[in-house]
């Protein structure tokens, strides 16, 4: 048996401070060799449960298929993506439309347009065309979508007959919003809710995104609508749920592998990463990160345990 170890932090390994840029665009033997298949495969992490999950059930795939592989934690991603580029990182689970946006800035500058979209087609276009070039391949996305979203309270929801964004903006319900500061100016947020929905936003409560103090505010009355996320699993607990995204105001989030073309771009990486997409939806996704985050279980754990559930990886 392939053995897998983790390794939970160790930007000591990963001395790419300095290193800012992927392959060099003079030097395309680097972009346009052929996909390598290395057998022994890092597997980065960001820190957070659900970017823990996916690498967990990236190296549970890859290890049933024959690979070796570790599992290091990176939380920046300004550290991740250069050792992405390197070789120091084989693969990292990552969201299309947010980091199509973040390599367009990193190639075009903080103010470039942003190419990530509500489109995923256009998103995933974009998203390989600026990874490419840098020596990384994205592989397909799956049904698993982390975007932004909207909640309220479920007797709110059910006293205004409130299924969707767009219930509510019919509505003329003034509607105080728990989210981040930057929410005000945001197209995604307070702009896009008044644009697109016509929702009366009269005030941004700057209390941050899906934090525990956010959700009070909306489960004591003092605000009627918080900004989470589409895999939060806590929103039952706190008597929340989500109102649709009925016009597509937010981006394609959707999970996707990103590897190392040189080291992990075969298709057999491709084949095996691809199974999970088959499977893990959006909703399987929540409840995997309600059981790390409410009841303390750990992510190896609680990935096998779906893996074996969905016959990716033999039970024991």
């Amino acid at each position: 048996m392939r053995r897998r170890t983790a390794v939970p932090i160790l930007l000591a390994l990963l001395p790419v401070a300095g290193c800012t840029t992927g392959p060099s665009l003079e030097n395309q033997g680097e972009v346009t060799a052929p996909p390598g298949d290395s057998r022994h495969l890092t597997i980065g992490s960001a820190g957070f449960t659900e970017s823990d999950l996916l690498a967990q059930m990236y190296a549970l795939l890859l290890n049933r298929a024959g690979y070796s592989t570790k599992i290091i934690s990176v939380t920046n991603r300004e550290i991740y993506e250069p050792a992405l580029e390197s070789g120091q990182i084989d693969v990292v689970p990552e969201y299309a439309a947010t980091f199509a946006d973040w390599l367009n800035a990193r190639k075009n500058g903080a103010d470039a347009t942003p190419v990530g979209s509500p489109d995923l087609a256009a998103t995933m276009k974009a998203l390989r065309a600026l990874a490419a070039p840098r020596g990384l391949t994205v592989l397909d996305p799956g049904r698993a979508v982390d975007q932004n979203a909207f909640a309220v309270t479920a007797r709110y929801a059910a006293e205004h007959h409130l299924r969707t964004l767009g219930d509510l903006g019919r509505s003329g319900l003034p509607v105080r919003l728990a989210a981040g500061d930057e929410c005000v100016q945001r197209p995604y947020c307070a702009p896009g809710l008044k644009k697109t929905y016509g929702i009366r936003i009269t005030a941004v409560d700057p209390k941050g995104v899906g934090t525990t103090q956010a959700k009070q505010a909306v489960q004591n009355g003092q605000d009627q609508m918080v900004l989470t996320t589409t895999t939060d699993a806590t929103l039952d607990s706190f008597g929340l749920v989500l109102l649709a995204d009925d016009r597509h105001l937010q981006n394609a989030d959707y999970l996707v592998p990103v590897v190392n073309r040189s080291r992990a771009g075969s298709e057999g990486v491709r084949t095996v990463l691809g199974r999970l997409n088959t499977v893990l939806t959006t909703a399987d996704l929540a409840r995997l990160n309600e059981q790390v985050d409410s009841w303390r279980r750990l992510p190896e754990d609680v990935a096998r345990n779906y893996l074996e559930s969905r016959h990716l990886v033999p039970r024991g």
